[in-house]
């Protein structure tokens, strides 16, 4: 039996959010990012996932804007940097978002690092949310005690949290934390940053033969049956459409017991906090 094009998680606002969407890190401002986003829209993808770190928020405005699909069945998901956090200095880099995008709403708004004043930004994203510029709040990369600060203390508790996931760093402890709060977790490498290893793990063999799937599609729809949000990259319209490819089937319970022994507590991205706060202080973004 055929199922769905798209599955969709509800937030903690009551709005429901498109699980499956399409990633555009580190893909170039310009031609690349509106021909990727553009093939995407076509295929049916309905969520999109940039941020200002990315710069090319003004390429994915475009591609929704000269898509035929109406703004509101298109879920943009994007991302303030820490040097925008601040009270009154993030309620103008959300202005300067909404114009780089080309729209009057930010369906889904994240801080993308734990570092700066996201207290304070946190503050003026609520107020966004209240004067309908921005629909959803959400974290990106908070890990720490952060969170916990973050979530304690705000009015809105966070919608999302979007953090490394894939079948060997499957995040079980993360989602515990976040669970009294409703936030769902949204998974960048979602496939392991394409490693092959991940790729190669026999069990995906398996299951992709007997699901006539490849392992990456056995892997992102085990993310959907986990109820975490993808958004893999592509700016190959074949992948685009392979990604998508798995929505007319489903793992069973027993298969996703099987994917749920193979987490080993892996991570890809391994900088500590010292180094990602270093890191982040050789690059502001442009407006």
């Amino acid at each position: 039996m055929a199922l769905e094009n798209q599955t969709y998680v509800t937030l903690n606002n009551g709005i429901e959010m498109p699980q499956f969407g399409m990633g555009v890190y580190m893909v170039p401002e310009g031609p690349e990012t509106v021909s990727a986003v553009a093939e995407a829209l076509r295929q049916g993808y309905r969520h999109v996932d940039t941020a200002h770190a990315y710069q090319n928020e003004r390429s994915v405005g475009r591609a929704v804007a000269e898509s035929g699909v109406p703004r509101d069945e298109v879920w943009i998901t994007t991302k303030l940097w820490p040097s925008e956090y601040g009270r009154g200095a993030t309620a103008k880099a959300i202005e300067k978002m909404l114009d780089r995008l080309g729209t009057d709403r930010i369906d889904l708004l994240l801080l993308h690092q734990q570092f700066g004043d996201y207290m304070g930004a946190w503050a003026d994203m609520e107020e966004a949310v209240d004067a309908g510029t921005v629909r959803a709040i959400g974290l990106s990369n908070f890990e720490s005690d952060r969170l916990e600060e973050v979530c304690e203390a705000a009015r809105i508790k966070p919608a999302a949290l979007q953090v490394e996931c894939h079948p060997y760093y499957q995040q079980h402890a993360l989602k515990e934390r976040v669970a009294p709060y409703g936030t769902v977790i949204e998974s960048w490498y979602p496939l392991g940053h394409g490693d092959a290893g991940l790729l190669s793990e026999p069990l995906f063999a398996e299951l992709g033969a007997a699901h006539g799937k490849t392992p990456a599609q056995v892997i992102l729809r085990w993310h959907i049956q986990e109820g975490n949000v993808i958004f893999p990259k592509s700016t190959s319209p074949a992948h685009i459409a392979d990604n998508m490819g798995i929505f007319d089937f489903a793992l069973t319970d027993e298969e996703m017991a099987r994917i749920a022994r193979l987490d080993k507590g892996v991570r890809y991205f391994t900088m500590t906090l010292e180094e990602q706060e270093a890191n982040l202080g050789r690059f502001v973004p442009g407006d």
